[in-house]
């Protein structure tokens, strides 16, 4: 105790042993290699995070299947609804008020020109001739009056004309002179009046002649809507239903309204086949003579006339009947399937693929559909490589895989569209959990 009190007061306690050199490196070691782990690991996350990147980038990448347009056929055919008719086609109306008196020729009878179809019993007309037949005599009458009466004013007139001075005045003279132009003109009104009796006889001579229905031309009777006893009405359908109608069936005309884009093929000479639904298993030919030569403003057609001649008879005025026309192809038509088209704001599109597999869009003009195919007349050539059943997120500038081979138009054999998913799927880099 005493030697611990007798320690000086100042004196500090020893500092702690300081520790080895080889424990501190050890630890730095130890930190660096922590640090260059974590730094791997973390460029090694990176890397797998560009690949998934890329991955994903390149599954967005849509795969399309393409086919090639395919050349029109050498010789286009175009069915087309028709409407036969007879060469002529008459409807027949009475031009004389009256009644029936008879009828001769029914439905189906083959006249001729000139053949008595029927008769018509009007009484109005008959007293309103013998009226103007008695006119017209009272008015010859008048004629032979008046030329008695011409001839004594100018034999008076000459008479005193020719006098010897002084026998007779010159007033007198004058007066005998205005006799005879008075007499003059009361002859030539007479003569007048004759003429206008004659032309009303003649006029209802002429409608007597009406009474007689007779046929305008060689033909059949097609139709006949009176019969013996009916009230006659003269004038047309307005005032009552034709009584005959006739038509010459020797030769057919047929007319088809053929859509002005497919016009173009249609010309004078072109033969077409006609078929009718009651001759299954027979062909008529006609010849188109002419065309309208214009297009219809309401349906955007162009009327053609055909000519076809009808020996037997057996096109029938009124009939429909399917006109085929073979036209020459054109060279710059091409067909694709359907499933190729693009309905979108701006029209009808095909998408095919451009430089670098980059979707263009190119609007095409069609023709016809012909079921699973349409021709393209305008837009494609056969050059063209065309995306077939293309998505309808698809737009110009896209790019895009193309899966398998190309192959023809032929909707039987188009390639199809491959499934992304299921072609890349297995390339696909695996996640990786640090």
């Amino acid at each position: 105790m005493a030697a611990e009190e007798n320690r000086p007061q100042d004196q500090t306690p020893s500092p702690p042993p300081r520790p080895p050199r080889n424990l501190r490196r050890i630890g730095l070691a130890a930190a660096a290699a922590a640090i260059v782990i974590a730094l791997f690991g973390i460029l090694q996350r990176r890397g797998h995070e560009s690949e998934v990147t890329q991955w994903t980038q390149k599954q967005a990448i849509p795969t399309v299947a393409v086919i090639t347009p395919r050349q029109g056929a050498a010789a286009e055919r175009l069915v087309l609804p028709g409407t036969v008719q007879a060469w002529y086609e008459a409807p027949i109306y009475a031009r004389v008020n009256g009644y029936l008196k008879d009828w001769y020729f029914d439905y189906g009878a083959h006249v001729k020109k000139g053949d008595l179809l029927a008769e018509i019993d009007a009484p109005d007309l008959d007293a309103q001739l013998a009226a103007a037949e008695a006119k017209l005599n009272s008015a010859r009458a008048t004629v032979k009056v008046r030329e008695a009466e011409k001839q004594f004013a100018e034999t008076t007139y000459e008479r005193w004309r020719d006098s010897p001075k002084g026998v007779v005045s010159v007033q007198e003279q004058e007066g005998k002179q205005a006799d005879y132009n008075s007499a003059v003109a009361r002859l030539n009104a007479a003569t007048a009046e004759v003429a206008a009796d004659q032309g009303e006889v003649d006029r209802l001579k002429a409608l007597e002649e009406f009474k007689r229905i007779t046929a305008p031309f060689d033909g059949v009777v097609t139709a006949r809507e009176t019969d013996i006893g009916a009230l006659i009405n003269a004038g047309s359908e307005r005032n009552g239903p034709e009584l005959f109608r006739v038509a010459d069936i020797h030769k057919m005309r047929i007319y088809v309204q053929v859509p002005q884009q497919l016009s173009a093929g249609i010309g004078q000479g072109l033969v077409a086949d006609l078929h009718l639904p009651q001759y299954a298993n027979k062909t008529f030919q006609a010849t188109v003579a002419t065309t309208s030569n214009a297009i219809n403003l309401s349906a955007r057609t162009l009327l053609v006339e055909l000519h076809a001649d009808n020996p037997d008879g057996l096109l029938q005025p009124g009939a429909y009947a399917g006109v085929d026309f073979e036209l020459p192809s054109t060279p710059d038509v091409v067909r694709i399937p359907t499933s190729a088209l693009i309905f979108r704001e701006h029209g009808m599109e095909v998408a095919i693929i451009g430089p670098g597999d980059k979707i263009e869009l190119k609007p095409i003009t069609l023709g016809r559909n012909l079921g699973t195919e349409v021709e393209v007349i305008k837009g494609l050539t056969l050059a063209d490589r065309v995306v077939n059943s293309p998505p309808d997120s698809l737009e110009a500038g896209d790019e895009v895989h193309v899966a398998g081979q190309q192959s023809g138009a032929s909707s039987g054999n188009v390639g199809q569209v491959v499934n992304p998913a299921s072609e890349d799927v297995a390339a696909a880099p695996e996640s990786k959990q640090h």
